[in-house]
């Protein structure tokens, strides 16, 4: 499907972590910006004089509500000209090309399975999207887990909001995984997301649909690992970042 390129605005930056921010983006072309939850768009920035290297691509993190405003979470990649560019002039005012939403990681209209939501970085802003989309719609029957993976727990995205959405919601479980944090104050699981859904699933003796976002090295073991324990590719989604 062919899109035209949009306009839009920064309406808002919000620092996330040290080196992830929130842009919230209004689409000043039209009263509401229509997608699906787990869709992304792609930005036009001015990095380069050949179209073809200007283009970059990040997933919607907000949820469909009938607005013209979308939030976009974005990791600034060491040697990045996309991100480098985003964190530099980026700021509130700044106006902004845009093409979307595009993509087909969206959830069914109605979950079949319970589901497992493997995530790693800004891989966690689909998700985020979708879990607001289902719960505030009434379409969430099934159980539902989220593991979030990362480093250090100064990494950790939407922390507190995913926490009070599990408390709010009890067929909803929240599990973090910091491969590298040693403080003892940390007493959620340190290692990687790798056995915290090899523990959910019973290795392979529960019925579930897995979708993974994120880096690519963990999308690519997961999917192995997964294979390795009885699934199908029917049952594992993903979209993957470099």
């Amino acid at each position: 499907m062919l899109l035209t390129w949009q306009n839009g605005i920064i309406q808002d930056v919000v620092v996330q972590t040290p080196n992830t921010k929130s842009f919230f983006i209004e689409s000043t072309d039209a009263p509401a910006f229509n997608f699906n939850a787990g869709q992304f768009v792609t930005l036009d920035l001015p990095i380069n004089p050949r179209p073809s290297q200007r283009l970059r691509s990040y997933s919607i993190a907000s949820w469909p509500n009938g607005s013209n405003v979308f939030e976009l979470l974005i990791s600034h990649k060491e040697g990045g000209i996309g991100t480098t560019y985003l964190f530099d002039e980026g700021k509130p005012g700044h106006e902004i090309k845009f093409r979307g939403p595009l993509g087909n990681f969206v959830l069914p209209e109605r979950l079949e399975k319970d589901c497992c939501m493997i995530c790693t970085g800004t891989g966690v802003a689909p998700f985020r999207s979708q879990l607001h989309y289902l719960f505030r719609n009434g379409l969430a029957e099934k159980e539902i887990h989220l593991i979030f993976g990362s480093r250090y727990k100064s990494d950790i995205l939407y922390y507190d909001e995913l926490i009070a959405l599990e408390k709010a919601h009890p067929n909803f479980h929240y599990h973090v995984a910091l491969s590298r944090e040693t403080s003892p104050e940390w007493t959620g699981h340190k290692g990687y997301v790798h056995q915290v859904y090899e523990e959910i699933c019973g290795h392979g003796k529960k019925q579930f649909d897995f979708y993974l976002c994120g880096w690519r090295n963990m999308i690519d073991e997961a999917r192995q690992r997964l294979h390795d324990m009885g699934y199908t590719r029917e049952d594992v989604h993903l979209e993957s970042y470099d």
